[in-house]
């Protein structure tokens, strides 16, 4: 009788060592985590390691990094900064053109057409401007689309015309820009001795270049507002050109850091670009009488000249004086 119960007090005991070591392996930890501990604050952790990164296998090691807290800044900048600014350059500029254009009106030739006409800009000027333009056109299209389509547009078409639309104006943005580049290169070697600001300029800008009030200051082939233009083409395309690359040849000597900042250049410069662009459209367009010709056909009539081009004009007349003296005397 003894040994049963000491048998039975043996197997008791085994069985509370049993419960003992499973309850202790599947009761809930008690310790208490405090969650606000520097330890567990992500924010934290970003600011001091600045990234955090894992390991990995690959000879790419920037694929390692894991969280980027600049990342989330450039995220606010491109989904909140940047459409503001550009919505408030272009929208801005299109007002005050607007307001510009129903007190001003189109800029009228004083002395009317005279019939005569005198060649402005060849053939190959007017290729480069043209191809320049259209490309200009369908990229800030495409452009704005990545910053304004999906607020704007999404809503409106569906997501799946939206799909097809953003695909194709991804790919035509990166394709033209290349044509647009080489625009930018020419128009920066074909009319750079004609576009050093000189002290014309300044007297045609005190007297408001013709557009504001009825004066038509004496200008050379491109006065001070083309001259501008032409500065704004060169380098604002160079560097919207420069970021552009930037980010479709990722990685090539740059860093995550580096792309998103030319991103965010890129947007900001792209924007003040087409904002500008647009009164260059309206002074070239209804703007000012007569000027479309000169891009558009090459050549603008001798009255037009000689009120808003009259340096330029005087220069051209005495040229071809000169090769006409030449060719009677032979």
């Amino acid at each position: 009788m003894s040994r049963l119960f000491a048998r039975i007090c043996m197997i008791a005991a085994a069985l509370g060592v049993l419960l003992l070591v499973f309850g202790s392996a599947t009761a809930p930890v008690s310790a208490q985590v405090d969650p606000n501990a520097s330890a567990v604050q992500e924010r934290q952790l970003l600011d001091q390691l600045k990234t955090i990164q894992g390991l990995g296998t690959i000879p790419d090691t920037k694929s390692y990094v894991l969280e980027h807290p600049a990342g989330r800044y450039w995220e606010h900048f491109h989904n909140v900064t940047l459409r503001w600014i550009a919505g408030i350059a272009i929208l801005g500029f299109l007002a005050v053109i607007v307001v510009f254009y129903l007190v001003r009106g189109s800029v009228k030739l004083q002395s009317g057409f005279s019939g005569r006409k005198i060649v402005r800009f060849n053939w190959f000027e007017r290729f480069v401007h043209w191809m320049t333009a259209v490309c200009f056109v369908i990229l800030a299209i495409s452009g704005l689309n990545i910053t304004f389509g999906r607020p704007l547009l999404l809503p409106l078409v569906g997501a799946e015309r939206f799909t097809t639309w953003s695909e194709a104006a991804k790919y035509a943005h990166n394709y033209l820009s290349f044509p647009f580049t080489i625009g930018v290169v020419l128009i920066f070697l074909m009319w750079l001795a004609g576009n050093i600001p000189n002290r014309t300029d300044i007297e045609w800008l005190k007297e408001g270049g013709g557009i504001v009030g009825d004066k038509h200051p004496p200008a050379d082939r491109f006065n001070a507002g083309q001259k501008l233009v032409y500065w704004v083409v060169v380098l604002g395309g160079g560097i919207i050109a420069v970021t552009g690359y930037v980010l479709m040849f990722p990685f090539y000597g740059t860093t995550i850091d580096n792309m998103q900042t030319a991103a965010m250049v890129h947007g900001v410069a792209a924007a003040c670009f087409i904002a500008f662009m647009l009164g260059h459209i309206y002074i070239g367009t209804i703007g000012m009488e007569g000027a479309f010709e000169s891009m558009g056909e090459g050549t603008v009539d001798v009255n037009w000249a000689k009120e808003h081009h009259s340096l330029w004009l005087a220069r051209e007349m005495e040229r071809g004086s000169k090769s006409a003296g030449a060719v009677a005397a032979e």
